[in-house]
Parts: structure tokens; sequence; C-alpha cells
């Protein structure tokens, strides 16, 4: 199929651009896999922030331990975007999306017609509901400058207490102890990561935690955040104990950015609801990352993935199915993590609850193992910590759905690629 060269053309003439909403690691990505597809009209990228497209990942692991320098974290240099005759806006927010006109109306009034619409607008942090949230020293990780922020009061003695114990609260924990902060972590759950994990898995995560010294409350309940001076000083928790707290960071999930999309009258369905070809109720918008609710051949339903793999390689996809080529999204859902000394990676797809029984291979008390998830026979998911290399068998069990013998599963001397 050809390649589109430019957009069409506005009321006045003029090519009318490719404009792609959230300058974020996806919207980068696209403006690259449209320039990489042969696309040779106009690009727009407009981001509310003003630091150029970066990578999340390494604000609460490598740049928030002060590790990772902040050049690292880019998607391109500086003139990577001038290079490739991409308009790169900055500190711009986009106000409106006019599809029947084919515009978007900036905060500052401005009017940018498109051809084809991108958004990659993400998500933003489940705000904490109870008195006292907005004291200082209250923080939340999703920007840069947050990362900024909580990398300032991380030293050591330091009194931190991380509210939500799912990936981002746990990875500040880690980090905020290797800084050599005393930390406590509030999970009103029984255990850490316990509705994506499942208790099996979960249990090693709270192990892993206690044992670097953190002081982790489960069925914690936050009634308010107490202060003095209007900075915060301590967690009041329901059942009236108090935790002081030099620093409170929240980390009690996300939710996609739908905002522009609903108002525009896209359909809205647990985010940005999708085809396979991440194409939105309005055949020239498109969604990808973690706004977009995308349709997956492989599961057979809409699925929305909160992780960076779907920032960087969905907007591949979106941008050819933009020019018209016949391409859909299908890869298998990939995250990965660190803390402390457990590097892992997951593979796979599972809902809450949606599976039969666990299945380790190695022990999980070594922490060095994989673990399955597994329904009926069939490994819906893994998960390898400390256990390298093995990533691509994982996957290719998962995509082929054929149940496998799970005392083999289990058995290191196996080989994967041999189920």
């Amino acid at each position: 199929m050809s390649t589109n060269t430019a957009g069409t053309a506005d009321g006045g003439g003029r090519e009318r651009p490719y404009v792609i909403v959230g300058a974020s690691l996806g919207g980068a990505k696209a403006a690259q896999a449209l320039r990489e597809a042969g696309y040779g009209g106009g690009i727009v990228l407009i981001g509310d922030e003003h630091e150029r497209p970066y990578e999340r990942p390494p604000l609460s692991k490598g740049y928030l331990l002060g590790k990772t320098p902040r050049e690292k974290i880019y998607v391109h240099p500086p003139q990577w975007y001038a290079e490739h005759d991409i308009t790169l806006r900055l500190g711009t927010a986009v106000a409106s999306i006019d599809p029947a006109a084919h515009t978007v109306t900036l905060t500052d009034n401005g009017e940018i017609g498109y051809d084809k619409l991108l958004l990659t607008t993400g998500s933003v942090p489940r705000r904490l509901p109870v008195p006292g949230a907005d004291l200082d020293g209250v923080l939340y990780l999703r920007r840069v400058e947050d990362s900024d922020r909580i990398r300032a009061v991380l030293r050591p003695g330091a009194r931190v207490a991380v509210i939500g114990a799912g990936w981002i609260g746990l990875e500040t924990a880690a980090t905020a102890r290797a800084a050599g902060a005393e930390v406590t972590v509030l999970e009103a759950a029984e255990l850490p990561l316990l509705r994506v994990l499942g208790r099996e898995v979960a249990q090693v995560f709270a192990d892993l935690h206690r044992d670097h010294g953190v002081e982790l409350r489960f069925g914690a309940g936050v009634q308010e955040l107490t202060g003095a001076g209007g900075a915060v000083t301590g967690v009041r928790l329901a059942d009236g104990a108090t935790v002081a707290a030099d620093a409170v960071i929240v980390g009690i999930g996300i939710t996609p950015d739908t905002a522009l999309a609903e108002a525009a009258g896209l359909e809205i369905d647990n985010g940005v609801r999708t085809d396979e070809r991440l194409r939105t109720s309005d055949p020239d918008i498109y969604a990808a990352g973690d706004v977009a609710n995308a349709f997956h051949p492989l599961f057979g339903r809409h699925i929305r993935v909160e992780h960076w793999a779907n920032a960087l390689n969905q907007p591949q996809t979106a941008a050819r199915a933009m020019l018209g080529q016949d391409e859909v999204y299908d890869r298998v859902p990939y995250f990965f993590s660190d803390q402390y000394d457990a590097g892992l990676e997951y593979v796979g797809y599972v809902e809450p609850g949606g599976y039969d029984r666990v299945v380790f291979r190695g022990d999980p008390a070594t922490r060095e193992f994989i673990a399955f998830w597994v329904a009926e026979g069939r490994v819906l998911a893994g998960m390898n910590v400390n256990v390298w290399d093995v990533t691509d068998p994982i996957r290719e069990l998962v995509r082929s759905g054929r149940a496998v013998d799970l005392k083999a599963l289990a058995d290191p001397a196996v080989p994967l690629t041999d189920l």
C-alpha cells in the first residue's frame, strides 16, 4: 500500500499537518514512526510541559536515585525535532478538539487544523481525597519536576510515608531506602500489588521490602494528613494511629487523561476506546499509550495497559495506520521493575482473579525464580525475577494459548523453549 507524503489541504489551500496531542514518549515515537514510514507532510507535536519528550521509568528509578543524568531521560536530542521537520510546541495545552472542523484549539486561543490526529495524553495521578492533602511535602510522581521534588526530600534519616503499595509506591520506597530515609508504606489491601499479582507473588514483595527495613502497614485507611505551618507532619489512620512523616509520597494509581477526547464526543470506556489499529470512534483520530483502551486481537477484548512498553510501541502502529497501512497492535503486554537487588520482567495479561493457579519455577524465597499465572493449563503471564533472557520464550508460551505440562513448567531443568 502506498504511503502518504502530505496531508489534506484546508480551506485556504494549505496542507493540514498530522497533529499529535501529548509531547510524551508516545508522542515523540509517533512522530519518529511517521517520518520513518515516509510521511513527508507537516507534523505538529503539542505538549503542556516545558520539557521536550522524555521517558518516565527513570523518574522512580535511576533518575530519582541520582544515578541517571537528566540528559539520559529524553527520547531525542534537542536538535532532532528540527532536523526531522517536526514542529514541537511545548508549554502549550490543547483546550478542545473539533472533529467536524478537523481543528484543535489551544488555551492561548490559537487554532491548528489537522488531517489526522493522535492522542498520546497519557494519564494523571489519582489525588488523595482527605483533609491535609494540599499541605507542602505531599508529593506525587508523574513528571520530571515531581521526581526532582521527591529527590530533594530523600536524605538519610528523613521520615517518608508512602501511601499506596503499587509499582510506583514500591519503587519510590526502594529508592528512598537506598537514599537512607526511614520509610513506612501504607496500603489499604492485605499485601502489596495484591490485585495485580495475587497473594502468592505479592507476599514476595512484602518480604523484599521488610528485609530492606521498610515498615509495611496493611489494611491502613488514611483519614487525614496532619501538618504544622503549612507543611505535612504525618498521616493519621482510620484506627487513630499517626505515622510521623517529613514527606508523604502518594501512589494510589492513575486515571487515563480522557478529558479532551470525551469533550470531543469520542467513545470513552476506561480510556479512549480504539480498534486494533488504535483508531477511535472518529476515523481521523487515533490514540496510543496509557490513554488508549485498545482492542487486542490475541485476547479478543479491549485492554488498557499503563506501562512503558505500550507508550514505546503502540505509536508505531498508530502512525502506520494513520498513513493507511494495514497495521494492527497485537504485542503481548510487557513491563519491568527494579527494587533493591530484585530486577523483574512481566510478560502477558491477567485480569484480577482470572487465573487458576500460580506455578513457580525456582524458589521465591531466594528471589531468583519465574512465576507463571495459569488457567486451564494455559500460561496467561509470566514474571521472571533475577532470571534473565527468558522473556521471549515466556511471550511465546502466552501467545500460543496452548495447554502445557505444569510439572515441566515448574522444572528448571526443562528448557522453556521445549514447552
